[in-house]
């Protein structure tokens, strides 16, 4: 089966029902204190905010109350991509709460200002969905864009239309840490970090 390669913007059918996301990234050689990035998933509902505090899946709370979402756990040096991805979100959508209607993958630099660091030293990074039964790779999204000064990017997404689950491609960065993004996406939920 041929990989798609996505660019920005594109959008593809999921068509399957157990997938798993995968996420990796290599680390610039040399550039001081070690590289921790941490991968999440935001499950809002249509107004954009979690139903819940516990549909934010992060190193923290690692699934989501249906046993939908399953972060598989945090990779804190960037290591695990020598071997594949460096952390992975496996996925029900079949299990998934109709009060969900999309999933936002964010990876985000941990403690960014403290250790000077920016995505702008961080290469071939991408997300990349996986049929969970076979292993294959269904597609793949590599962020192209230079980050030189942002710390946190909103990889792609995935989203309900018409009863079935697509995938966009997102690449939008931000200059902001993880909890910009609880903010921005619990509107007053309470969550514990």
């Amino acid at each position: 089966m041929e990989v798609i390669n996505l660019k920005k913007g594109q959008r593809i059918d999921v068509g399957l029902s157990k997938i798993r996301v995968g996420l990796g990234w290599d680390p610039n050689k040399g550039t001081g204190s070690d590289f921790d990035l941490d991968a999440s998933a935001f499950m809002l509902n249509k107004n954009k905010v979690l139903p819940l505090a516990r549909y934010f899946i992060f190193y923290g709370n690692l699934n989501c109350p249906e046993g939908a979402v399953r972060h598989t756990g945090d990779d804190p040096t960037g290591g695990n991509s020598d071997v594949g991805d460096d952390e992975i979100i496996e996925i029900d959508l079949t299990k998934v709460s109709p009060a969900v209607n999309e999933i936002l993958f964010v990876v985000s630099i941990y403690e960014y200002e403290l250790r000077k660091q920016n995505f702008g030293q961080v290469r071939n990074a991408y997300i990349r969905i996986v049929d969970d039964t076979t292993g294959n790779v269904i597609t793949k999204f590599e962020l192209d864009d230079d980050f030189s000064i942002e710390s946190a990017v909103e990889f792609g997404r995935l989203y309900r239309k018409d009863k079935n689950w697509k995938f966009e491609a997102a690449g939008i960065g931000y200059k902001q840490d993880l909890s910009y993004f609880v903010e921005k996406y619990s509107k007053g939920i309470q969550i514990d970090k």
